[in-house]
């Protein structure tokens, strides 16, 4: 969760280049291209499913055709909703450990 605030706080303040690899020249080398990449990551992590890229988007921009869409969405996590669980007939209130979406929801459309 630490690095994930950290990443937010680094994207926010557009300074992503601060955290790569300074000791690494491959990286430094392809910095650009190292940036370009996790907003193509972030892109695809946001939050609400339908601002996701599909696949073809994603290699449309790996090709360079199009850009990374530029108001993204840095906050990874999904509110975890309550729901209600039933044991040995009693319903008792718990925080769910998993979005209440299904599985196909979040991928989107197809």
């Amino acid at each position: 969760m630490h690095l994930l605030g950290l990443f937010k706080r680094k994207a926010e303040e557009e300074r992503l280049l601060d955290i790569v690899d300074k000791y690494n020249d491959d990286m430094q080398t392809h910095r650009a291209e190292v940036v370009e990449m996790m907003r193509v990551t972030v892109w695809c992590l946001q939050s609400d499913f339908s601002r996701r890229p599909s696949m073809s988007v994603v290699v449309k921009v790996l090709e360079g055709s199009i850009d990374v869409r530029s108001n993204l969405d840095y906050s990874f996590t999904t509110p975890v909703a309550p729901r209600a669980i039933t044991v040995a007939g009693n319903q008792e209130d718990h925080i769910g450990a998993a979005t209440s979406l299904f599985a196909s929801a979040l991928l989107g459309p197809r």
